[in-house]
């Protein structure tokens, strides 16, 4: 959880100047789930993005 929070202090949040808390609610969701949960690699997925992991797991047979 605290590499998260780095992540998106660092990668996001730094670089906003939010006028409201609304403003801010809907850039850090959109952050979480446009780019933290689909886009950015993760290392326990082998350096790849959730879409990309996805994307193999479909190619490889299935364990019967």
């Amino acid at each position: 959880m605290e590499r998260f929070y780095r992540s998106l202090k660092s990668e996001q949040v730094c670089y906003a100047d939010y006028q409201t808390p609304d403003e801010a609610r809907k850039d850090i969701v959109d952050y979480i789930e446009m780019f933290y949960n689909s886009c950015r690699v993760h290392s326990y997925l082998g350096y790849l993005s959730p879409n990309e992991y996805e994307s193999v797991q479909k190619t490889l047979p299935q364990a019967a």
